[in-house]
Order: structure tokens, then sequence, then C-alpha cells
């Protein structure tokens, strides 16, 4: 037989889950009742300012890309107007101003930082922008007390290997596109050849193929020329990594 205390406690909840209404989830919600003459609230959202707009549209669109006048080439020639190197125009104008070098324009005439700066900027220069003006960007800069001429060691690269053998194969003379060359050691690596200038030649895929692992008087194969280091002059180093030199170096890179 159950105690009085836990019949009790067992008739408390008989009488509580049948006071409880069950609720039928497909009945419709009950209309809240609202005073006369009040509109239905209306729904606020979050409002943008205007520095907020502009700064979401500056992250989409990206910043606007200006072109950096300071990091344009300009062309340094030593004493003797031989060429040395490519400088960024930055580099340029410490060069000028600290009296290291002169500036050379379309005629040759040399100017140093003050006439440099008087002379007016046309249409076609490089402006770079200074208090109360601008200031053209020198082409050509001409170091006064340097004398030496630079020695430059070209590197084993795929692309000067191209340029060396003027994009032909070197077995059977054919130019395809760069796309469909290769380049072969003459020595195959698996027979102990090296990565060298004297060991390595452009080749067509075809004969890629044909070669094989072979050397090249084993496939009765000849080559068009003689692999060797190139030696190119300094003029020559100079076009090969400026995309687009300008007209006024023309004259310094072909005397060089």
């Amino acid at each position: 037989m159950l105690s009085r205390g836990r019949r009790k406690t067992r008739a408390r909840a008989r009488r509580g889950r049948q006071g409880i209404a069950h609720k039928d989830p497909r009945a419709k919600p009950e209309a809240v009742s609202r005073p006369s003459g009040l509109a239905p609230p209306t729904p606020t959202f979050p409002q943008l300012s205007a520095s907020v707009i502009s700064v979401h549209a500056e992250t989409l669109s990206g910043p606007p890309r200006e072109r950096d006048v300071l990091s344009l080439p300009v062309l340094l020639v030593n004493r003797h107007f031989a060429p040395v190197t490519v400088a960024t125009a930055r580099r340029a104008f410490i060069l000028l101003y600290g009296g290291a070098a002169h500036a050379l324009d379309d005629g040759g005439d040399s100017h140093d930082f003050q006439a440099w700066f008087k002379l007016p900027v046309r249409h076609h220069d490089d402006p770079l922008p200074v208090v109360g003006g601008a200031v053209r960007v020198p082409r050509v800069l001409h170091l006064l007390r340097y004398d030496r001429a630079p020695r430059f060691t070209v590197r084993l690269t795929r692309k000067n290997l191209m340029i060396r053998d003027q994009f032909q194969c070197q077995y059977c003379g054919r130019r395809p596109s760069q796309r469909d060359l290769n380049l072969d050691h003459v020595v195959p690596r698996s027979r102990g050849g090296q990565e060298s200038w004297e060991n390595l030649v452009v080749s067509c895929r075809a004969c890629n193929l044909k070669k094989g692992r072979r050397t090249p008087g084993e496939a009765g194969m000849n080559l068009l020329r003689a692999p060797l280091a190139p030696r190119w002059s300094t003029a020559t180093q100079i076009l090969l990594v400026t995309r687009r030199p300008y007209e006024e170096w023309q004259p310094f890179l072909k005397a060089g």
C-alpha cells in the first residue's frame, strides 16, 4: 500500500494534467486585440550613414590604381656615356639632387638639379608633382664620377636559353610556338649530364622524343651549333629586363 504522502503527490499530479489544455497545432493563432485608432507598428531597420556606404563602395571597387611615377625606369650611363644599369626615378632624383649625376635631355645637353627643375614639362613627359607645379622625370642620367663598365653574369634560365638559341630547335632547325619547345640535355641526366649552358639546348617535342635518353651521336642527330654560355653586352641585359625602353635610350644602348 502507498503511504499517505505519496497518495497526495499522485493526486496533485493527476489534477495538474487534467487542467492543461492540449493545443491543436493546426489551429490559427488568436488575433491580438489592438486599441482602436492606432496603426499597426512599422518595422524598423538599421540605417547606414553616408560614410559607411562610401567605405563599402571603396571596398568592393578596390583602391584606385595610380601610376607610380617614382618607380619609372631611368637609364644610368657612366662618365664615358656607356650604359651601366637601370634605376628607378626615385634613385635618379636622389643622385641628381646630391650632385652625383646630371640629367640629359633629348638633345644630349646636361643639366644639374636646379637647371632641370626649371625646365617646362611637355605633354609627352612624365611629370612628378611638387610644391608649386611639377618637374619632369629624366629618362637618362649621366654619372659624373663613375667610369666602370659593369660585368654581368647571365643566369641559366629557360628564358635566357630560349633567347640564346633564338627560339629554334637545335636539332631540326624549326621554330614552332614557344609552348611546343622543350629544353634537352645533350648528355642525359641519367648518364651524368649536368645543368649547364654547355649541356642544355632548345628542342622541339618531336626531336626530344626521338633522341630520348641517348646522346646526339647515338641517336644520329647533329646540333646546329655548339651550346656555350652567352656573352651579352650591358645593352642586351638592359633590353632583356626592360619591357619598353624609351627612345632617349637608343643612342646609348647602340654604343654599349
